[in-house]
């Protein structure tokens, strides 16, 4: 706890300091020609998934709000494309890069290239590793991994005595967060694997998360277990959809557990529908929000507080995360339909008694 607490206060105490404004070693920023508003480059992983595009969205407008422009990259699992596209930006003179890694070792080197152009970095939801970065915002995801696990082991135990065989589908090995997923998991399951109540009976890394090598994975996990296994703990939406298909194609959807993340629209219909169990809702919009601020302040030369750090690999980074909260069927209206992330005729359609 004391570590800790040193941590945050350094942190802190760096923000506030240097304002993590970050004119590297003098270098003069491409972008100090004068513009009437500054100029935000989004460089992200993907457009392919629906969060994604909510996230884009959400920036974009709260940073036109802000008095600033954005130009948005998407590099679509690549990547070498994705350090093309920040080149780019940096060639275009943007004030500050806001970046959601596809790959966060190999976008380390997009980071350097940004500060040798005297530009600073913001790295979106998913963590650069290995460089000096300037600032991360993310959700708490050792908590989402946490909340995952234990609304399994509740369910679990409600349905009664005996050991319970679950399928374990990790999110890609190139994502810092699906590691950090997998922690939070472990810390509530580790004990009650090495007791004996649960068993993993398959496990495996799902890449680049697409529902398709999440269902290769279960299917491999059904083909070991056959139909005698009560979970499949899924790390997103994306992999749970993944790990249903494979479920109907054996006659048990909607009669083992799945778990989700990101409260995607067809994850709720499915919760509604009773083929997936819970997901976890993360306020895309309160992260976009905060990240247009914090932006266009580093795009701005001011300061920035971050209460957080976390270890890159290189540096303790200054960090900022956002809570997250656990869905079902029972407060599906008080969660995502309340916010409009999803209206309630969007998750329970012609669904009756809803």
């Amino acid at each position: 706890m004391k570590l800790r607490l040193a941590l945050v206060v350094l942190s802190c105490l760096i923000s506030v300091v240097t304002g993590l404004v970050l004119t590297r070693s003098g270098a003069t920023p491409v972008s100090s020609k004068k513009r009437a508003r500054p100029l935000v480059g989004l460089s992200l992983d993907t457009l392919k998934e629906e969060r994604w595009q909510r996230d884009r969205d959400n920036f974009v407008k709260k940073t036109g709000e802000l008095g600033a422009d954005v130009k948005v990259q998407s590099a679509n699992g690549d990547d070498v494309r994705q350090v093309n596209d920040v080149q780019s930006l940096i060639t275009e003179g943007v004030d500050v890069i806001v970046i959601a890694p596809h790959n966060g070792d190999a976008m380390a080197k997009a980071v350097n290239l940004a500060h040798d152009a005297g530009i600073p970095v913001l790295s979106y939801d998913r963590l650069i590793r290995n460089c000096d970065l300037d600032l991360y915002m993310t959700f708490d995801n050792f908590r989402v991994g946490e909340l995952q696990a234990q609304y399994l082991v509740n369910a679990l135990t409600k349905a009664g005595p005996g050991k319970k065989r679950i399928i374990r589908l990790y999110g890609a090995k190139t994502d810092n967060n699906a590691v950090v997923f997998k922690a939070g998991q472990d810390k509530v399951l580790q004990p009650l694997i090495e007791s004996g109540a649960i068993e993993v009976v398959h496990e495996d890394w799902v890449d680049d998360w697409k529902p398709e090598n999440a269902k290769k994975v279960a299917n491999a996990g059904i083909n070991k277990a056959g139909h005698n296994f009560d979970a499949i703990l899924a790390s997103n939406d994306g992999t749970a959809g993944g790990a249903i298909q494979a479920l109907i194609e054996e006659g048990l959807a909607g009669k083992v557990l799945v778990t989700g993340q990101d409260a995607d629209l067809a994850a709720c219909q499915r919760i509604v529908a009773g083929t997936q169990s819970m997901t976890i809702y993360k306020p895309l919009k309160n992260l976009a929000d905060q990240a247009a601020e914090y932006a266009v302040k580093l795009a701005k030369h001011r300061p920035v507080i971050a209460k957080g750090s976390y270890d890159n690999g290189q540096i303790e980074v200054p960090t900022v995360l956002l809570d997250v909260i656990p869905v079902t069927k029972d407060n599906l209206r008080e969660t995502v339909i309340k916010d409009g992330f999803h209206t309630a005729e969007e998750v329970f359609g012609n669904a009756k008694g809803q």
